[in-house]
């Protein structure tokens, strides 16, 4: 993972404070009511610290605001893809709030869309398909752990009419988000109608995830690899884009009385 000189300064910088005040990473976390497994994280540049992270590592050390300074430098820096520490922040949020305008967000797809969508277009042996499938599967977890994250999901009509995989795989993909949106209660699904015409998303997926501390972070999906971003300008911009696509979207109860509708179409 390309890392930041600013990020690589905070994690020295933790680390020597830790060492100075003979606490463990598990102590440290305790006293900054985070996990230790975040601590070890952001001492190896596997983290960016957020904001609330780094004043309360300023409290603990009584650094006077240094690793505060350190951290607003690292967001200031290029973002950089970050893919790989996603499914960590994922598993840690308290709310994920997700646009899809192209296809249904992994972690509502049933396997037979994930495996046909992850084949279109041969980019993938079958070994790694099967493998990405699976990874993608046990994300889902994160849905029917004890405290689940509040999952907000709005997607384009249009994703419940492109045909992937055949009508089968549609059908049974559909009945799915509806059997999600009523069964379980921290799952919301909209849906924006195709009435809505142009609309903000439109420009392409993201979510937003709201961690246990700290400010939220924004995760972008390109062609080739995702980016993970948290700086207040940004994250505030898509969160505005987030509540315009919402205007444009039906109530909850209308959303899956509509996919259910497209999913009976598809048999």
């Amino acid at each position: 993972m390309e890392r930041s000189s600013m990020l690589e300064h905070f994690a020295e910088e933790l680390r020597l404070a830790r060492a100075d005040g003979d606490l463990s990473q598990s102590a440290l976390a305790e006293a900054l009511s985070y996990s230790a497994a975040l601590v070890a994280k952001v001492e190896t540049c596997e983290r960016k610290p957020s904001r609330d992270f780094a004043r309360r590592c300023d409290t603990v050390f009584g650094a006077g605001g240094r690793f505060e300074r350190i951290q607003r430098r690292i967001s200031r820096e290029v973002v950089v893809p970050w893919f790989r520490d996603w499914p960590g922040i994922e598993e840690e949020t308290t709310a994920l709030r997700s646009f899809e305008p192209l296809c249904v967000p992994g972690l509502l797809q049933t396997e037979g869309y994930a495996r046909a969508l992850l084949s279109g277009g041969g980019l993938f042996g079958p070994d790694e398909i099967e493998q990405q499938v699976t990874t993608r599967l046990d994300r889902q977890a994160v849905l029917t752990r004890d405290r689940p994250p509040l999952l907000s999901v709005v997607i384009d009509e249009y994703v419940l009419r492109r045909r992937i995989g055949g009508p089968a795989v549609m059908g049974e993909q559909l009945r799915h988000l509806v059997k999600l949106g009523t069964t379980l209660p921290r799952v919301r699904i909209q849906v924006v109608p195709l009435s809505a015409g142009a609309y903000p998303g439109m420009n392409g997926p993201f979510v937003i995830a709201t961690p246990p501390h700290g400010e939220d972070v924004v995760y972008q999906e390109g062609q080739l690899h995702g980016q993970v971003t948290d700086r207040a300008d940004y994250v505030r911009q898509m969160v505005e884009v987030w509540e315009s696509i919402r205007g444009e979207a039906l109530s909850q109860q209308q959303s899956l009385d509509l996919i259910m509708e497209v999913a009976e179409s598809w048999s």
